[in-house]
């Protein structure tokens, strides 16, 4: 560096000498010496001498200045003064005497940020030295960053003081602690002994209420063990055909039976009301009578001994099989009580009294089997609406059945023929008296004028009865209908809207009549417009049921899908969405994205090409699957686009899974994934065109491509190093 200065400025180059890193702060840099003409110049020099002998003394101030604010670094090595540059221009310089007694010069400073600039590395590597020294004496020294403050050294009494309240204050936390467990263990203590004294108090009133009631009820707890000891061997007899217990939900021979059950009871309703109004007793007629009464009594009371003791029951959540248990749960209902009612043989008095049916109008009692029986069949039947039909006719018949009744004994009492209002005993007595029920309540008109007091009474509540009657009668067939019919309300309401868009935005009538078709031939094969309605009001289990019934055989025989995870399959199946096509719509076409794959339900579709697509490659039928590998196929190089036109064969009902659903299932089954990974490749190579393979993977450089050529004006300068070494050679 000095060198380069040197040639800069043009000074005679200074020799080596040791710099001190801090300058002094009254020593000023020196001005390089000027030529002097002159030989001596006395004041000038004595000046001179009298500035460069107060110099040192400055600087021994200062360094000692500093070694009293900083007494515990160590004090530097004194640096020896730099030898001061000999002028060969000053006649001092020639001068061995004169040189010797004057003073060392200060050093010449070239450059001031130069020499600032080297002074401060100087301190700063002193500074990192003294650092490192210190670390290589002491290896536990903290590094130079900043370090956060250390724990101060307590003295021995201090220390076992502070550990003492540290002791203490931990003692107080847990004794604290052990209070407040303590409290709690007494105050949870508290409330478990008020819930047992609530339970006990609550026991004891449903004590008091159960002997209350047992002295109030009307029939007292009987114990049937004699029974069952004399009935036990037909039971056992009956366990071979019947079993031990029977579902009365699903069992359809429970369902039959309750039939035969609700047969025996409509006789008596209807035939008992009849027979107690109209002359339908005589010697003659009797014995048919009772031989009916006695079968129904039979069936009532086969049903309560065989049937109902059979029926299973649930509680608390678990279904009860258990054959005593059921017979136990039944006897103790309120219906077994309603049932022995029931088939009281009030009949015997008939032996001492007249013979009348009035005896055994108890029957009418056990009309809740006739409403199970009815709940029952609704549940199987495919249309349960004819049955809801069937019923409220049965409701209105029975009411103009009772009131043909009322008026054959309200003409009895007034005197048959002793008016023109009365029954003139002419003619089939009920039928007569029916006719006047329905022309009464129907409030059809044309009757005959009341003209007593009592028949005008009658009349006018003939006609209140039937307002209330028949207008609830009709309400609830109104109902039933409109419950039966609420889907092809939906399906009318929902095409005739969008028959009114497209006349409104005057779409095409081909493409109208299009949709009119799909609306139709959707209808007539599902019954509905969107399956999925119907399944989301489902729960999870029974959407599983019927998707895995309908469709896991088909999926299992998918080559991709063949070894995949039994669960991913099943969740596969609850992801397909079912689509109707037309005839000749296209399901796919060449070049479409590949977003689905497809499953036929129902119907046939035809793989087609050729200029107009009138070449028919396959036709797929129900049970196919096509498009699985584009499910797999990513998007890079077109790899995704369909490769052929596929179109609806007639009428295809098609199940669609898409791409998106499958990858949201594939990320709960990794190992299924790397299947379907595997099995898509193999495919894909298996599926690909004759001919073509595949090409091996470019190792090492060629991965990156072939070499860009050399540009011309590069090749002009080889071919010209090229001549000249060929003229150097020669």
């Amino acid at each position: 560096m000095f060198a380069r200065l040197k040639r800069i400025v043009g000074a005679p180059e200074p020799p080596p000498t040791q710099v001190d890193p801090v300058p002094p702060p009254a020593a000023a840099p020196a001005k390089p010496p000027e030529k002097k003409e002159e030989p001596t110049q006395p004041k000038e020099d004595a000046k001179q001498a009298e500035k460069n002998k107060e110099e040192p003394k400055k600087e021994e101030e200062n360094k000692k200045e500093e070694e009293k604010k900083e007494p515990s670094k160590e004090k530097p090595e004194p640096v020896p003064a730099p030898a001061a540059p000999v002028d060969p221009v000053s006649p001092e310089g020639a001068g061995g005497e004169d040189n010797a007694a004057s003073p060392p010069t200060p050093p010449v400073v070239y450059s001031r940020y130069t020499d600032e600039t080297i002074r401060w590395l100087i301190k700063m590597k002193r500074e990192k030295q003294a650092t490192l020294k210190e670390k290589v004496d002491d290896p536990y020294a903290s590094s130079p960053e900043i370090s956060p403050p250390v724990t101060p050294i307590l003295k021995k009494d201090e220390y076992h003081r502070l550990k003492e309240e540290e002791r203490i204050a931990k003692e107080e936390a847990e004794k604290k602690k052990a209070e407040e467990a303590a409290k709690k263990a007494e105050e949870k203590k508290k409330k478990d002994e008020e819930k047992r004294l609530e339970a006990e108090k609550k026991a004891e009133e449903e004590r008091l209420a159960e002997e209350v009631r047992k002295k109030n009820k009307i029939l007292p707890d009987i114990n049937f063990a004699w029974l069952d000891v004399l009935f036990r061997p037909i039971e056992e007899k009956l366990d071979t055909v019947l079993g031990s217990t029977i579902d009365p939900f699903t069992d359809r021979r429970y369902i039959a039976w309750m039939a035969v059950v609700a047969v025996a009871y409509n006789y008596n309703l209807w035939f008992c009301s009849a027979r107690l109004a109209f002359p339908y007793h005589n010697d003659t007629i009797n014995r048919y009578w009772i031989f009916l009464d006695i079968l129904s009594d039979v069936v009532n009371v086969v049903d309560i001994m065989v049937w109902q003791p059979r029926l299973q029951f649930v509680k608390a959540g678990d279904i009860i099989k258990d054959r005593a248990m059921t017979k136990e749960h039944y006897r103790k209902s309120p219906r077994f009580k309603t049932d022995l009612i029931c088939i009281l043989p009030f009949d015997v008095l008939c032996l001492h009294f007249q013979f009348s049916t009035v005896y055994r109008l108890n029957r009418f009692i056990r009309i809740e089997s006739f409403f199970e029986f009815s709940d029952r069949l609704e549940s199987i039947m495919a249309k349960a609406y004819i049955w809801r039909v069937a019923r409220t006719t049965g409701y209105l018949l029975y009411c103009l059945h009772l009131n043909a009744c009322a008026f054959y004994v309200a003409s009895v009492n007034q005197g048959l023929g002793t008016t023109t209002w009365v029954y003139d005993g002419n003619g089939t007595a009920y039928i007569r008296c029916y006719y006047f029920a329905v022309r009464s309540l129907i409030n059809i008109g044309g009757l005959p004028e009341p003209t007593t007091t009592f028949e005008i009474t009658f009349q006018m509540t003939n006609f209140f009865i039937g307002v209330f009657v028949f207008s609830s009668l009709i309400g609830q067939m109104r109902d039933v209908i409109g419950a039966a019919t609420a889907g092809q309300t939906y399906f009318r309401a929902s095409m005739d809207g969008c028959v009114a868009y497209m006349n409104t935005y005057t779409i095409p009538k081909y493409v109208q009549n299009r949709i009119r078709t799909w609306y139709n031939y959707t209808w007539d094969s599902q019954g509905m417009l969107d399956e999925s309605e119907l399944l989301d009001k489902m729960p999870l289990v029974m959407r599983t049921a019927i998707a895995v019934d309908i469709n896991l055989a088909t999926f299992q025989k998918i080559a991709l899908f063949q070894g995949c995870d039994q669960q991913m399959l099943v969740d596969m199946l609850l992801r397909l969405k079912s689509i109707i096509y037309l005839p000749g719509d296209f399901v796919v076409k060449k070049g479409d994205i590949g977003k689905e794959m497809y499953i036929i339900k129902s119907g046939a579709v035809q793989v087609v090409g050729g200029p107009d697509n009138s070449i028919v490659f396959v036709t797929l039928k129900a049970g196919s699957v096509f498009g699985e590998i584009s499910l797999l196929q990513s998007a890079k190089d077109g790899g995704n686009r369909r490769t052929a036109n596929v179109k609806a064969y007639g009428f295809a009902n098609l199940f669609v899974l898409e791409k998106k659903d499958l990858f949201d299932i594939l990320v709960h089954y990794p190992e299924s994934q790397k299947v379907l990974a595997r099995k898509g490749r193999k495919l894909i190579k298996a599926k690909a065109p004759a001919g073509t393979k595949d090409e091996e993977k470019p190792k090492g450089l060629a991965m990156f491509g072939p070499k860009p050529p050399t540009p011309k004006i590069m090749k002009a300068f080889a071919n010209l190093r090229k001549l000249k070494k060929q003229q150097e050679g020669e």
